[in-house]
């Protein structure tokens, strides 16, 4: 009713009342949402994601059946309308057509919720076969990704619906065309071109959405192979988290806008005064209700599909990238144990940073020469060690341990943790005490 009420100030108002009540409707389902990752991630991990996403999916019937209900009966109402038949039947339609609103917004959540969920599955799963431990934002190029990935749905939504207008004003054009060379059409004594109009939406649907499908599949591919698996990686995050808002507000919002238009149809009360059909608020509903149309039917529901081929578009490429950029990867892995050293130290190099300090040791996959013992001296396994730990794992085990108390030793630009001998470390017991 907010949207009906604002209709009575003008076009502006209206507009306003519907994005207003579209961003605040994001605000139950995304908690929701939020509470079942988390719900089933905690008792089941990402497999219980996974779950979860197919068990959303398998309430297709019942969406399919939810989504046809709107549009059978908007096409029942123009028949109707066309038809000329009795007002009581137009008024029946016009019912059926608000609640099919309603249902269509509620099975657009499913899907968009059901989208979440699956690309967070495909996200996790990337992950792993991408060869990365997860996702850094503390790196620079890896938080860029993260907002130029929460731009692309933006980009998408904005050419989706700019064809919409374009469509609508060719079309527009052709049946002012066909009312100025055809003669009799609003008498009923002349026919006009329907096949012109019908031609220009179809041609329309299909040429005008080759760019956004270019996008959704090109943006991967160039993030992933110019700047690595991690940065494609916050790339498909920021995507998704958008997409999901984005697919919310606009099936909501474009929803609100049509509802509130069919209130006139029966007489709306606006501050002691009833309007109908016609009337000027209803002029501005109408107004709305074209905005909303675009937002409902074309730009939301293509955000699931937008962010769930993204993903599958990532996580196809994946062992690719995990070869390409295999030693940038483990760069990144050295420079994270590196860091987890220095916090070792840091903290007094206590037994319980050492074992984090192997544990991301272990991380990197060489688990068998990241043992404690090994940590307190590496004896004539030295050499294999060091081979085996390719400059990561040797100089967190075998060069300076963590748990020999390490200190710091310039050498050149890099400063190396070194252990100090058992013997001057006992000497200098009493002194730090």
């Amino acid at each position: 009713m907010s949207i009906v009420k604002q209709s009575a100030t003008g076009h502006a108002t209206n507009i306003i009342g519907g994005l207003a009540m579209g961003m605040e409707s994001t605000f139950l389902p995304i908690l929701v949402l939020a509470g079942g990752i988390f719900g089933s991630y905690y008792f089941a991990g990402l497999y219980g994601v996974a779950i979860a996403a197919a068990g959303m999916m398998a309430t297709t019937a019942m969406q399919l059946a939810i989504d046809a209900f709107g549009p059978i009966a908007d096409n029942a109402g123009g028949i109707a309308e066309m038809s000329e038949l009795p007002s009581d039947v137009r008024e029946k339609t016009d019912i059926l057509d608000a609640v099919g609103n309603t249902t269509a917004a509620t099975g657009k959540g499913f899907a968009i919720a059901s989208a979440a969920l699956t690309a967070l599955a495909l996200f996790a799963a990337f992950v792993g076969i991408a060869g990365i431990d997860g996702i850094d934002i503390y790196r620079a190029d890896v938080l860029a990704g993260l907002f130029v990935g929460a731009m692309i749905p933006f980009i998408f939504s904005s050419l989706a619906i700019r064809a919409v207008g374009q469509a609508a004003m060719a079309m527009v054009e052709e049946v002012r065309r066909q009312f100025r060379e055809i003669p009799g059409i609003m008498e009923g004594t002349g026919k006009p071109q329907y096949d012109k109009c019908v031609a220009i939406s179809t041609e329309a649907s299909i040429k005008k959405m080759m760019l956004p499908g270019a996008i959704a599949i090109i943006s991967p591919l160039i993030v992933g192979f110019s700047l690595g698996p991690e940065v494609l990686g916050g790339f498909l995050a920021g995507a998704t988290v958008s997409g999901v808002l984005m697919g919310m507000f606009q099936n909501n919002a474009g929803g609100a806008w049509d509802n509130a238009k069919k209130s006139f149809e029966k007489g709306v009360e606006i501050n002691g005064e009833v309007y109908y059909k016609k009337s000027e608020p209803h002029k501005a509903s109408v107004t709305g209700d074209t905005v909303g149309d675009p937002f409902k039917d074309t730009s939301g529901p293509s955000m699931n599909i937008l962010i769930k081929l993204m993903s599958i578009v990532s996580l196809v490429i994946a062992p690719t990238l995990s070869s390409l950029h295999a030693d940038s990867i483990q760069e990144h892995r050295i420079q994270r144990l590196e860091t987890s050293m220095a916090a070792c130290k840091k903290a007094g190099c206590t037994e319980e940073q050492c074992a984090k300090v192997m544990s991301g040791c272990e991380a990197s996959g060489e688990k068998s020469c990241c043992s404690k013992d090994k940590a307190a001296s590496c004896d004539g396994e030295s050499a294999e060690c060091k081979e085996k730990c390719k400059g990561a794992c040797d100089r967190a085990t075998c060069d300076m341990p963590c748990c020999n108390k390490p200190e710091i030793v310039e050498s050149g630009k890099d400063s190396v943790m070194v252990s100090k001998p058992e013997a001057e470390q006992k000497a200098e017991a009493p002194e730090r005490k």
